[in-house]
């Protein structure tokens, strides 16, 4: 087969966000110097970034194992935990090295500081997700978590609400929910508290986008920022293709001497990009 000759670009702006590097620098260092760690849940929604750092020696565990180990360190994630997780490290004799992003973290002590003054707290975020947890934790699992306005409007809802967001959601919906809240006569108090460095990428993934005639988009199908920043490139360009490893490339998507934007979400590594980057070249 003749050689594609593709041309191939990866976005500069794509990768890990700090929250992310500061845990895997952190997972790193640990590892170097005791050989192994024991990590709760998955250090970032990338399943070949944790397998990368599970051959190093990272033990990813969950919640009903960390109530069995004694005695041993165990990092906390990025997406940050609710306190039950800290009392129960300190029955149970576990040094927490904590990760958790700062933005996270901020947004932990703000919703507790809500719930303490009695406010009815809506939280915007994914059910089940790590952060989430985390931030109904906050709040003794008192707060409403809702995935969009329907499911919100599904609940009877008190005149004053405190609405926050987890930190990955779009700001553009999170307006258009208070909007839509205030339209319908309700107070709404609303937090904005979604990380920057993730909303700013949607400006700046629109306009890498637009710039090529294919876009692959790399990312875990763990992760609810690649969704989002995914949805963002397939409106600015139909013709990008979502991938978790080079295995999922298909060279029929590309055409002679096209160009091809390589692009992903906040937990994609770069060497992963970089791989996708020389498979597409060797075409």
């Amino acid at each position: 087969m003749p050689k594609m000759s593709l041309s191939v670009r990866i976005d500069p702006n794509s990768g890990f966000c700090f929250g992310v590097i500061y845990a895997i620098q952190m997972a790193e260092d640990l590892l170097d110097e005791q050989g192994y760690l024991y990590c709760l849940g998955d250090i970032v929604h990338n399943d070949e970034e944790v397998q990368r750092l599970e051959a190093r020696g990272l033990r990813i565990i969950c919640h009903e194992r960390l109530a069995e180990l004694r005695n041993e360190a165990v990092l906390i994630r990025a997406h940050g935990e609710p306190p039950a997780t800290y009392q129960m490290a300190m029955e149970n004799n576990l040094t927490l090295i904590d990760a958790s992003c700062p933005v996270v973290l901020k947004l932990q002590n703000r919703i507790k500081s809500s719930y303490d003054k009695k406010e009815k707290i809506f939280i915007y975020g994914k059910h089940g997700h790590a952060e989430v947890l985390g931030l109904l934790g906050q709040t003794s699992g008192n707060a409403v978590v809702f995935e969009n306005l329907d499911e919100l409007l599904g609940h009877e809802l008190p005149e004053n609400i405190t609405l926050y967001s987890q930190t990955t959601k779009s700001t553009n919906s999170f307006y258009n929910i208070k909007n839509q809240l205030e339209g319908r006569g309700y107070q709404v108090n609303a937090n904005d508290t979604i990380c920057r460095q993730v909303s700013n990428r949607d400006k700046d993934l629109r306009r890498f986008a637009a710039q090529f005639d294919q876009i692959v988009f790399v990312s875990g199908t763990k992760s609810s920022n690649g969704k989002v920043l995914y949805q963002v490139c397939l409106e600015t360009n139909p013709q990008t293709h979502f991938i978790s490893n080079v295995a999922e490339i298909q060279p029929e998507w590309f055409g002679p001497g096209q160009s091809v934007g390589i692009c992903g979400a906040t937990s994609t590594p770069m060497w992963l990009m970089e791989q996708v980057r020389d498979r597409l070249l060797a075409l």
